[in-house]
């Protein structure tokens, strides 16, 4: 055969019984979700700032920034509702490099995915402990989101998984909103038809069980821009994108219509320094148009302790990103205190 089986990984009940959650934190993450979706549906008047490093790739690094942002969110939370990145899994476009903490919880050491699950956990709930804030992840493997789904408060589902049924209909199932980006093609009905699909109810095989969803209706749009034929990026945050994306979504007819704007990725050009601009190219789209800040709802940003991006080798640069650069602290705590000041 083509595969090596190594050993066999834990079950879900066999890792959520080795690290469960307390009373503490179930309250924690029952009070964010209900905040969270009140603002999706528009009856809490705060913007969602989904921010932290492109993957979390070392904990210790990790919690220092969430420590970080949590100080910060205590200043602003009265008008934004930050969430930290914590995205353990990383798609890789050519599939070579850094797949995150699940795959390899120690950057020092080789592939360890059965202890990647338990890291992965522990993980997210330190940050919640630690900091009161639920976290985000992004749903790359929809079939691990069982290891996770008492935990995590938001999840993306990336540009090129958009497209894919399995990720459409876990989503359907899973409790907290769950964020659909365009695809890299840039085609926006994609996106549309994967909020709808989430939004459905689905009777599907889910690990060892036949199942049937309730549907998702907290699913959502992400804008990231996106990518030609000849692999140039372009973006889609600006005004009239706006306008056009809001009237392809009032034509849809979905429920709770919310759009995220990804200011990294293909509408930053994948240069990280743009990323404060875009920001604020975005706020004064929401201050100057009534329809534009009924629909959108917030920011994803890439940030970390250090700018910029590193190669993983013995001289490795702590809280500097391994994948995607990101912001440094100085700049996201500016950043941060612009958009609450100008919100």
């Amino acid at each position: 055969m083509s595969f090596d089986y190594i050993r066999k990984v834990p079950t879900p009940e066999e890792v959520i019984g080795k690290i469960p959650l307390t009373k503490e934190i179930k309250k924690i993450k029952e009070q964010r979700d209900e905040e969270l979706k009140a603002i999706l549906r528009g009856e809490e008047d705060k913007l969602i700032v989904v921010i932290g490093p492109c993957s979390a790739d070392n904990p210790e690094a990790l919690m220092d920034y969430v420590k970080r942002l949590s100080k910060v969110n205590e200043k602003v939370k009265d008008k934004l509702y930050i969430i930290p990145r914590v995205y353990t899994n990383k798609p890789r476009s050519n599939g070579a490099g850094y797949k995150g903490i699940l795959h390899q919880p120690n950057l020092d050491k080789k592939p360890d995915l059965a202890n990647g699950i338990e890291a992965v956990r522990k993980l997210h709930i330190d940050v919640i402990r630690e900091t009161q804030m639920t976290t985000a992840d992004e749903m790359l493997y929809p079939e691990n989101y069982i290891y996770l789904e008492d935990i995590i408060g938001y999840n993306a589902v990336g540009a090129r998984s958009v497209e894919n049924q399995g990720h459409r209909i876990v989503a359907s199932g899973v409790d907290t909103p769950v964020g659909m980006k365009n695809p890299t093609s840039g085609d926006l009905s994609v996106m549309l038809n994967s909020i709808n699909a989430a939004q459905m109810k689905h009777e599907f095989i889910y690990h060892d069980w036949e199942v049937k969803s309730t549907g998702n209706d907290y699913a959502h749009a992400i804008l990231r821009g996106y990518v030609t034929k000849n692999g140039e990026c372009v973006p889609n945050y600006h005004y009239e994108d706006l306008l056009t994306t809001i009237a392809m979504y009032e034509k849809a007819n979905l429920k709770n219509p919310a759009i995220i704007v990804d200011v990294s990725h293909s509408n930053s050009n994948k240069n990280y320094k743009e990323q404060s601009r875009i920001a604020k190219d975005v706020l004064e789209s929401i201050n100057n148009d009534s329809e534009i800040k009924k629909y959108i709802k917030g920011l994803m940003i890439e940030s970390y302790i250090v700018e910029g991006k590193q190669d993983i080798d013995e001289n490795r640069v702590y809280g500097k990103s391994v994948t995607d650069a990101c912001i440094g602290w100085e700049e996201t705590d500016e950043l941060l205190n612009y958009i609450y000041e100008h919100i």
